[in-house]
């Protein structure tokens, strides 16, 4: 089985690499970038496939163009669409869907997607394989795909980084801080984040406190941040002692001997390797968090509770619900061998086909067509042709 996968970034990036290191034996897998405004630099590239397809090369970063002709080239049996919503679905209907003989289309969310939304599904629709990472998600999701319709199959995959469990290394001297960028939205939010970890650290001198961030100030990543932990760190004075890297969570997790976030995923990674953890509640436990998925896991707690080091273990129950079911429960692979031995199969239906949504998808398909650069440049000049014409009236 011939498998290509396209990712447009970092996080996306990681997970495709963790899907692919996840097949069978034998299968022929081919990794790539579309270049879109948030495609990840080559360091965000290096930490997101480390450790996770063997020695393959870093992956190009190939316009919408170059990927269509790679996969004219290489006939591939399966297409993993690992983007952002917007993006997958001008790929598989425009980009890529005319292809003949026409690959199973494969996409998915690369972490915690409690609660569904039908935006997920409907930017996905068009693709033969929805793989999500729990047995509440797949209920969910499935239960969305049946008043909506539109879109193939919803399959379980464990999450691949969470697949082998490897304690962390006792002793560990770091209290990492997983970012994330959407939440909390506001700079007093995050001021207080900061505030709890220079306590900490003060509390705590043998431990090194680590602001864990997803990317460099001048790196972009999937979602937008308005307020960088390490600018908005130095505009506070540096009130205490904090380090802020990059790279590799493993790497850090590994040396972890705590772990707090306020919904990122790396919470999951945390879980897997025995590091107590805690997941911040003082913003609201809610889907807009996108944290509610913790509720009854035993990790919620306040930035009180982190400033004393008070992190804790994950309940049992809550963890084979949420994320560690048994390996034998995942069928995405079946699911998937089935869709590319079939001949009788019907692709999948889009939601997103109708003329109303013809607008979105030109806007989607400039963002994997033209060179960010010109992109930019663009939204600059339309932004100052707008306030010259709000001044005239």
């Amino acid at each position: 089985m011939k498998v290509l996968a396209v990712a447009d970034s970092d996080s996306y990036l990681k997970w495709a690499a963790c899907l692919l290191a996840d097949l069978p034996e034998g299968c022929d897998t081919d990794l790539v970038v579309v270049r879109t405004p948030i495609a990840p630099s080559p360091e965000q590239i290096a930490a997101s496939i480390s450790g996770q397809v063997g020695e393959r090369e870093s992956p190009p970063v190939l316009s919408a163009r170059s990927v269509r002709r790679l996969a004219e080239r290489g006939r591939p049996d399966v297409i993993l669409v690992a983007c952002t919503g917007p993006v997958v679905d001008v790929l598989v209907a425009e980009v890529l869907g005319d292809l003949r003989p026409r690959p199973v289309f494969v996409s998915g969310l690369p972490g915690i997607s409690v609660p569904a939304t039908e935006k997920a599904w409907q930017f996905r629709s068009g693709c033969d394989l929805f793989v999500v990472h729990s047995e509440r998600e797949v209920a969910e999701f499935g239960e969305i795909a049946r008043r909506l319709g539109g879109g193939g199959a919803v399959g379980l995959a464990r999450l691949p980084f969470l697949r082998s469990k490897t304690a962390a290394a006792r002793g560990g001297n770091r209290v990492v801080f997983a970012t994330q960028a959407k939440v909390p939205r506001e700079r007093e939010g995050r001021e207080r984040i900061l505030l709890a970890l220079a306590e900490l650290a003060g509390r705590r001198p043998e431990l090194d406190v680590v602001v864990k961030l997803r990317a460099l100030e001048d790196e972009r990543q999937t979602h937008n941040e308005r307020h960088h932990y390490q600018r908005l760190w130095r505009e506070m004075g540096e009130p205490g002692r904090l380090l802020f890297e990059a790279g590799s969570m493993h790497d850090q997790l590994m040396r972890a001997a705590g772990f707090v976030t306020v919904s990122s995923t790396a919470a999951l990674e945390a879980i897997a390797l025995d590091v107590p953890s805690l997941v911040l509640s003082d913003f609201g436990v809610s889907a807009e968090m996108i944290n509610l998925v913790f509720e009854d896991s035993d990790l919620l707690g306040t930035l009180d509770e982190l400033a004393a080091g008070g992190f804790r273990t994950a309940s049992a129950a809550w963890c084979a619900a949420n994320y560690f079911h048994p390996v034998e429960r995942n069928d995405w692979a079946g699911l998937l061998s089935g869709l590319v031995l079939s001949r009788s199969r019907v692709p999948a239906t889009s939601l997103l086909d109708g003329p109303e949504f013809a607008a979105a998808r030109r806007r989607a398909r400039l963002r994997v067509e033209v060179p960010p650069t010109m992109l930019r440049a663009g939204y600059k000049a339309k932004r100052r042709m707008r306030r010259y014409l709000r001044a005239l009236t």
